[in-house]
Parts: C-alpha cells; sequence; structure tokens
C-alpha cells in the first residue's frame, strides 16, 4: 500500500509538468495545421510534391507509440491491441511496426515484424530528438520503402481517461475544410513555397504532439492506476486487521477461560 500510495504520488508530479506541456502545444498544432489548409484550399493542383504521392499500397508501417515503464492499467495493451487492428486490416500487405516505448516492442515483436525500437527518446523528450525520428519516417516515405504510414498512440484527456487514435502520417490525406478568409493577402514567398515548406514542420509537430500526448496519458494512467491499487490495498489491510484482531480476541478470550477454570479448581 505504501509503494502504490507512493507511485501515485510521484505520477500526480509528473502529469502537472506533462499536462502543462500538451495543453501548451496543442493551440500551435492547430494554427499551424489551420494555416496549412488555407494556403492549400487556395492552390489549385497537386502541392506538397512526395509526402501527398498516393501510391498503390503493398508496404505498411504502423507507428506504436507505447511507455518504457508498466504499472499503469490498460494503458499499453489497449494501443497493442488496436496496432493489431490495423495490421490485420491490411491482410495481404506487408505490414511492418516501428515501436516507441520498451512495452509495446516487448509484445509485438513476438507477433510481427519489428523493423525499430525508438524507446530512448523518452530518456530526453524534446522536439529536436522527435524531429529526427520524423524525418526518418519521412524518408522511408518518399524513398518508396513504405507506401504508408499510420500512427497508433494514446490522446490525453484527462487524468481518468485516455483515447486511443489512430491517425494517418503518410501520405498527407486531403485537406478538407480549410478556413477561407474574404481578406486579400500577398503572400512572399509564394504560396507554393510556404506550403512546401510548413509541410516538414507539420508532420514532424504532429509526432511530437502524439508523443507528448502519449506521455501525459501514461502519468494520468499510472496515477489512476495506482490509486485503485492504493484502495484496494488499504481494503484489503482492513479486512486482515479484523482477522488478526478477531483471532486476538478469541486468544485471550480463551486464556481467560483457562484460568478461570483453574481458579475454580483449586477451590473445589
Amino acid at each position: 500500500m505504501q509503494i502504490t500510495s507512493a507511485m501515485k504520488m510521484v505520477s500526480a508530479a509528473k502529469l502537472k509538468k506533462a499536462q502543462d506541456a500538451i495543453t501548451a502545444m496543442r493551440p500551435y498544432a492547430e494554427k499551424l495545421t489551420e494555416l496549412l489548409q488555407s494556403l492549400s484550399a487556395s492552390l489549385e493542383g497537386e502541392v506538397g510534391g512526395a509526402f501527398t504521392t498516393q501510391r498503390e499500397i503493398k508496404k505498411v508501417l504502423v507507428v506504436v507509440i507505447t511507455s518504457n515503464r508498466g504499472l499503469c492499467g490498460a494503458f499499453n495493451s489497449n494501443v497493442v491491441k488496436q496496432a493489431k487492428v490495423i495490421a490485420d486490416s491490411y491482410a495481404g500487405k506487408q505490414v511492418d511496426i516501428f515501436t516507441i516505448g520498451k512495452k509495446g516492442n516487448d509484445v509485438l515483436r513476438k507477433t510481427h515484424e519489428v523493423v525499430e525500437n525508438r524507446s530512448d527518446v523518452y530518456d530526453d523528450l524534446t522536439f529536436d530528438n522527435v524531429a529526427q525520428i520524423a524525418e526518418h519516417l519521412t524518408n522511408l516515405f518518399t524513398t518508396g520503402v513504405y507506401d504508408r504510414i499510420e500512427i497508433v498512440y494514446n490522446q490525453f484527456k484527462n487524468a481518468a481517461t485516455q483515447i486511443v487514435q489512430t491517425e494517418q502520417f503518410l501520405p498527407l490525406a486531403p485537406l478538407v475544410g480549410a478556413v477561407t478568409t474574404s481578406s486579400d493577402y500577398i503572400f512572399e514567398p509564394s504560396k507554393e513555397e510556404i506550403v512546401i515548406t510548413l509541410i516538414p514542420k507539420s508532420l514532424k509537430t504532429q509526432l511530437y504532439k502524439s508523443i507528448r500526448d502519449s506521455f501525459a496519458a501514461e502519468h494520468g494512467a499510472r496515477m489512476t492506476a495506482m490509486h485503485k491499487a492504493t484502495d484496494n490495498a488499504t481494503e484489503l489491510r482492513n479486512q486482515l486487521k479484523l482477522t488478526y484482531n478477531k483471532a486476538r480476541q478469541a486468544s485471550i478470550t480463551n486464556e481467560i477461560l483457562e484460568i478461570v477454570g483453574g481458579a475454580e479448581a483449586l477451590n473445589n
């Protein structure tokens, strides 16, 4: 009970920092996507080059984001289940797994082909380190190694709720619902150049947001799991304490009866 209570307090402290990080980042990520949509909607034809190329799907890479540590309830198992569902949906095609997190790697490598594991990113979770992974994934797509890349992760909603999300990383999905404006802007450089420059940055931001979401959700899941474990341990301790007291009381009663019986025998 003391161990689970301590783990709960540690996760609660880490959750605050992780929650602040993802909350502060979301408006930026959403605004970047909005700007990209607004510019793309005003352009004609295919814009984005290799990032938007729709090829026949033969090889698929699924990026599975889990945690390095356990004791966080169904946090990791939910993501692993979703990854297996995605892999099964591409029947007859080559599906490889790219793991970020030891727990997902340990489970999935038994049943699927895990091409790479980048659990080390949690040792120093910065945008620069995640950007390197995003560039590597982008190269795998643009060079034709994979025809589609998808990301599976837990989105942080609150400390007690995590939502398993599946997002298409590459190729870029057609942008719909773009923001329209009546203002006439002069773009420097051209709209095409801005969009092509924004796409790699948007991909890096998308992956960083996914990992940050998963990181915050992990601490939330662990805090909730340890809270329930502490409650269960407390209940078990109370039951054992009651059982112990009953046994102790019965033992004392028997001793008193023996003493009284002995005294009565001497008197007689």
